[in-house]
């Protein structure tokens, strides 16, 4: 049988631990310093040598895709697959959008040109906007 906590009804103190006395120790008005590497609002780009890697090209493609728009970045010299991926992921992040490996090139859905050149010249690249 489980027992029960009385309370003293004669006028003395309780055996009672407050869950919020950790608190009473902050001021009005102020807010503790939380820091979390997940709420990092800037996504991390890979690292990479600040050297020119060479030219890549970026596209703006709507064939055989049902009207949607695809960002498709090609012609990486000399990177491997790890790289690519890392690059893919630094670049669906800061676009907010999907995107996928086909064929060595780097697809990411949506017109996002701008934000794929800034990743990719903050890597070491050369990106040159080709095609419509």
């Amino acid at each position: 049988m489980k027992s029960k906590k009385l309370i003293p009804t004669d006028g003395g103190p309780m055996a009672w631990a407050s869950p919020f006395a950790s608190l009473k120790d902050l001021s009005v008005g102020t807010t503790p310093a939380v820091t979390s590497p997940s709420l990092d609002p800037k996504p991390t780009i890979p690292p990479a040598p600040k050297k020119n890697r060479g030219r890549v090209d970026i596209l703006r493609q709507t064939a055989h895709r049902g009207g949607k728009t695809v960002t498709v970045v090609t012609n990486f010299p000399g990177v491997g697959p790890d790289e690519k991926e890392r690059l893919r992921k630094a670049m669906q992040k800061v676009c907010g959008a999907g995107g996928t490996i086909k064929e060595g090139r780097i697809e990411i859905q949506g017109d996002h040109r701008e934000a794929v050149a800034k990743i990719l010249a903050d890597a070491g690249f050369r990106p040159v906007f080709a095609g419509g």
